[in-house]
């Protein structure tokens, strides 16, 4: 299942052209702060495909009927780039437990990359749901790196993919991989150059964020 957020008008799709704006990018919290939103909306979408069950509060006055979550997810997070898409999404599932996978592009001499995967912290995800988060889904190898390392550690019950932009390459190549996967996505641009960047795209996500970096 894909579910695209901008395929109706919203709040969110105002937060994805901020996020692209050359003029705005500028505002590096800004940035970060816009995309933490795509990550609480993306989180209240998620919420609706959850397993939940009935539940009763004492209230001052009575008993009210409700409903709590089955299990908390873990949100899995790509480093750097997927930090601040996590702590929106953190915000909302704010009794998560948490993973963390650094997974970037070692660009060689003649322009292309390959994915590196150094490093993860992650809790058990055994029969749990399981949240990736990178803020841009492109060719869809990084996704791929990180949750063939996440389920060396087990099987979850549900896998979701959260980005705020992704290609239709990259959607397409996690569907054939991972075809029970959930991607939830703020927009979903048509090209894919040569060179893996997405266009319009919006540039790097992580040096947006945080700051340019060497490239290695």
């Amino acid at each position: 299942m894909v579910i695209n957020l901008s395929e109706s008008n919203s709040l969110l799709t105002h937060f994805i052209s901020e996020i692209r704006d050359v003029e705005r990018q500028r505002d590096k919290m800004r940035f970060r702060k816009n995309l933490e939103r795509i990550g609480e909306i993306s989180a209240y979408e998620i919420s609706k495909l959850l397993i939940w069950e009935k539940t009763e509060v004492i209230t001052p006055l009575g008993t009210a009927k409700g409903a709590k979550l089955h299990h908390q997810p873990v949100l899995a997070t790509v480093l750097r780039a997927g930090l601040p898409l996590h702590q929106g999404l953190l915000n909302y599932f704010d009794q998560a437990d948490n993973a963390f996978i650094s997974a970037y592009r070692k660009h060689k001499n003649d322009g292309s990359f390959d994915i590196a995967l150094e490093y993860m912290a992650s809790p058990d995800i055994e029969d749990r749901t399981l949240i990736l988060i990178d803020p841009m889904l492109a060719s869809g190898a990084s996704i791929h790196g990180a949750l063939e390392t996440l389920l060396e550690e087990g099987t979850p019950e549900q896998i979701f993919i959260v980005s705020a932009i992704a290609s239709k390459e990259g959607i397409d190549y996690i569907e054939s991989h991972y075809p029970h996967a959930h991607i939830v996505v703020g927009a979903i641009d048509e090209e894919l150059t040569a060179k893996g960047y997405i266009v319009p795209g919006l540039g790097d996500a992580g040096d947006l964020a945080y700051g340019y970096k060497v490239q290695y």
